[in-house]
């Protein structure tokens, strides 16, 4: 939407089913949280306002990363400085394996947006930083789909050895979540591979 004539993003908790608000305004909250550890970061939205049911964002324009499918290696260069920044600043985006979260901006910079999952924690202790590990191999999966032969040795291992929690996750609970995700909310993002079945 437009307010005082700039584009914003507005997420609307009352737009959510009955149901799901709980867990619609915890989600918000938490973007709220990151993006105020955030603010004034490039390539990130600022927080305009939130009051318990409207969170304001600013816009970042680009586009998904599925749509601006970045070749370039400099890309993934600028994307691993910007998770940098944003793991520096405690918090931890949690959501990286979709692709619409990676924008390709217009002049094919990196962005980064929907902190809905992301972790607040200034202390960055070892969890912290197994979850920033786990940001930055999603990243790496990407580079490895748009510009494999830019992948260096310690690359390829990190993506070889993903996080204990993320290997349960895909061997338990990830096709009950898809799912409840399609069935349920009608939600088929596939991490940007659009409506397919796996």
């Amino acid at each position: 939407m437009r307010l005082d004539g700039k584009l914003v993003i507005r997420r609307d908790i009352g737009a959510a089913r009955w149901w799901l608000r709980g867990l619609a305004r915890l989600a918000a909250a938490r973007e709220a949280k990151a993006l105020r550890r955030l603010d004034r970061i490039e390539g990130l939205p600022c927080l305009l306002a939130w009051d318990g049911r409207h969170l304001f964002r600013s816009h970042v324009p680009g586009l998904p990363m599925q749509q601006g499918r970045p070749v370039d290696p400099d890309y993934y260069r600028q994307a691993l400085r910007l998770l940098a920044r944003v793991h520096a600043a405690g918090v931890v985006h949690n959501d990286l394996a979709k692709e619409p979260n990676w924008l390709v901006q217009p002049d094919g910079v990196p962005g980064l947006v929907d902190f809905q999952l992301a972790s607040v924690r200034p202390d960055r202790g070892a969890a912290f930083r197994r979850m920033a590990r786990e940001d930055i191999r999603h990243l790496l999966k990407h580079k490895r789909t748009y510009c494999p032969e830019a992948l260096s040795a310690r690359q390829r291992q990190i993506l070889a050895t993903p996080a204990w929690y993320s290997r349960l996750w895909r061997m338990t609970v990830k096709r009950l979540y898809k799912l409840v995700a399609r069935r349920l909310f009608g939600y088929w993002d596939n991490e940007g591979k659009g409506r397919v079945r796996d």
